[in-house]
């Protein structure tokens, strides 16, 4: 077997927050990761849908991201912003 090569194996501080919500279109059960990784965003998890994006507030303000990320129709993707730009 041969070695590892690690491009990188760091342990670093971070701040989860689990949240479950109903919105009008469908229930969101989210886990978002805030680490000094990334540039500053954050890692949401769809824990529903077994999906996860990086995303900071240009990424919530770029029209479509949300839907592509996370399989969203436009209504769910709203929705989803609307919570997000509160925390990101």
């Amino acid at each position: 077997m041969t070695e590892r090569f690690f491009l990188y194996d760091d342990t670093v501080s971070s701040s989860i927050r689990f949240v479950s919500f109903l919105g009008e279109h469908q229930r969101y059960d989210l886990s978002i990761i805030h680490t000094d990784r990334y540039f500053g965003k954050a890692i949401v998890l769809d824990i529903q849908s077994n999906r996860f994006a990086i995303i900071g507030p240009d990424d919530l303000n770029e029209e479509g991201y949300l839907e592509y990320a996370f399989q969203l129709s436009p209504a769910e993707a709203a929705e989803l912003t609307s919570f997000l730009l509160e925390i990101v």
